[in-house]
């Protein structure tokens, strides 16, 4: 079948770096299996621009496709936009099958279907096996209530789901679909060639905020000898410099962690590597964090989300802040920049709470932060704590964690934007920061470091749960 990948362009801030563009990782593990199914694929990547929707459409219908799968990292953000190429879509083609992914759908299949006829299926979890049984399927006109993990209208227009399809037990089994890209069109860290790959999925803690758990269910990895290699082949067939690592906890194992920096070591390839894990990893790594380094990691994101212990508690995080402190001394001392994500909007604060927040900032004494709100999705368990609170942000294309959702009794939206974006400028703004992260940068490239480095600069995480986006499509 012939079939058309559309990443739609993104229209909240949290995702969008400027002069940099990663690619949509989902996408392209689904367009691997299909590929190698027989299948013709190709990707419309509308983040490029971004593209206006009507000229995305016409691209996608160029080549009148048997499918669109539509799927994007920003999951609720990007629903909105989703819902009009879908409609665009079949206005002009009704045939075109549209096939849809992604967190949000997953969670959010009945009401979806309730609401609109512009989506034929709705792939639910991890794609890579469904999506190849569905379009078989669809082809050879089996019946679909035998493809596990979708969603689709009965016979009746009512919204109907399938058995819940399998966690993918071996993640090498399903390749990247590499070729769907052209790599000199992405890139991150200031320029340097870049992609987005995964090393694990899931996370073994229980936060509250977050839906890792609930959306891959448990927590695995690929072979770390695997992964170094296809690395390896991405800088000397591809000329890839960077990896963004989209895991939300790559290092949970340390046996399988530090397998994979051997195997990044020996093969000697001078590629950086960017990500997110957990501080309490990088405390039990002290004694190993010189062959991160050597190993080409030069930032982590630390998923800090707050400096307060009784909120630490409230959310079920699992780390303290001792181990938030001294990860960020141990990643200094070992030449790899730390960035904190800070997350206002827990509990109901007031200024002075946020004075409070502010002052134990400069105390961790983090390299960047990333202030974001709290947002309370329907797959995480905080949906249910903060189901008595007001929702003051009904565009849902500004559920991006840079935009306040929630309503807060003592203060008003314009002050609490201002006072996060005071403490954002005052904690980024530190002079002394400013020279470490030069430093390390001419380290890592030896190029001059002046005014506001890309990187420094990036509004959007690493990561790839439900918290934050999912690169599942």
């Amino acid at each position: 079948m012939k079939i058309v990948l559309i990443n739609p362009p993104h229209t909240a801030i949290g995702s969008r770096v400027p002069d940099d563009h990663l690619p949509p990782l989902g996408l392209l593990a689904l367009g691997g299996p299909l590929i190698d199914a027989g299948h013709q694929v190709r990707l419309v990547d509308a983040e490029f621009g971004p593209m206006a929707l009507a000229t995305l459409v016409r691209d996608a219908l160029s080549d009148h496709p048997d499918c669109i799968l539509i799927g994007h990292s920003g999951s609720t953000s990007a629903h909105p936009t989703a819902l009009l190429i879908a409609g665009m879509v079949k206005d002009i083609q009704p045939a075109t099958i549209l096939i849809y992914g992604g967190v949000f759908p997953t969670y959010h299949w009945r009401d979806i279907l309730a609401e609109t006829n512009v989506f034929d299926f709705i792939v639910r979890g991890e794609g890579e096996a469904t999506i190849v049984a569905l379009v078989e399927a669809l082809e050879k006109r089996k019946p679909l209530s035998d493809v596990a993990g979708i969603a689709f209208p009965d016979d009746l227009r009512q919204p109907f789901a399938t058995r819940p399809t399998r966690t993918i037990t071996n993640l090498d089994d399903y390749r990247i679909g590499w070729e769907l890209i052209d790599f000199s069109r992405y890139s991150y860290w200031g320029g340097k060639r870049a992609v987005v790959m995964q090393f694990s999925r899931g996370c073994p803690h229980l936060c509250n905020y977050c839906g890792q758990r609930g959306f891959w269910t448990r927590w695995r990895h690929r072979d770390p000898m695997k992964f170094a290699r296809e690395i390896a082949w991405l800088y000397r067939e591809h000329g890839v410099e960077l990896i963004n690592l989209a895991d939300e906890n790559p290092t949970s194992s340390k046996k399988a962690w530090r397998a994979f920096l051997d195997a990044m070591i020996a093969e000697n390839v001078p590629v950086l590597i960017v990500g997110s894990t957990r501080a309490d990893d990088i405390v039990r790594d002290a004694d190993s964090l010189h062959l991160y380094r050597q190993a080409g990691v030069i930032r982590w994101l630390l998923g800090m989300e707050n400096t307060d212990e009784q909120t630490l508690a409230l959310i079920r995080k699992g780390g303290s802040t001792s181990s938030d402190r001294e990860a960020i001394r141990l990643l200094r001392l070992n030449g790899i920049l730390s960035m904190a994500t800070w997350v206002a909007g827990f509990e109901d604060e007031s200024l002075r709470d946020l004075w409070r927040g502010f002052r134990q900032l400069i105390a961790y004494d983090p390299d960047q932060i990333q202030a974001l709100y709290v947002t309370p999705h329907r797959w995480t368990p905080f949906f249910r704590i903060a189901r008595d609170r007001k929702v003051i942000q009904l565009d849902a294309r500004l559920w991006d964690y840079k935009h306040q959702v929630l309503q807060m009794t003592r203060l008003k939206p314009w002050m609490l934007f201002f006072a996060v974006k005071l403490i954002e400028l005052a904690v980024q703004s530190r002079p002394r920061r400013w020279r470490v992260s030069c430093s390390t940068r001419i380290r890592s490239n030896g190029i001059r470091c002046a005014g506001t480095p890309k990187w420094a600069a990036a509004s959007g995480s690493a990561k790839s749960g439900a918290f934050w986006s999912a690169t599942a499509a």
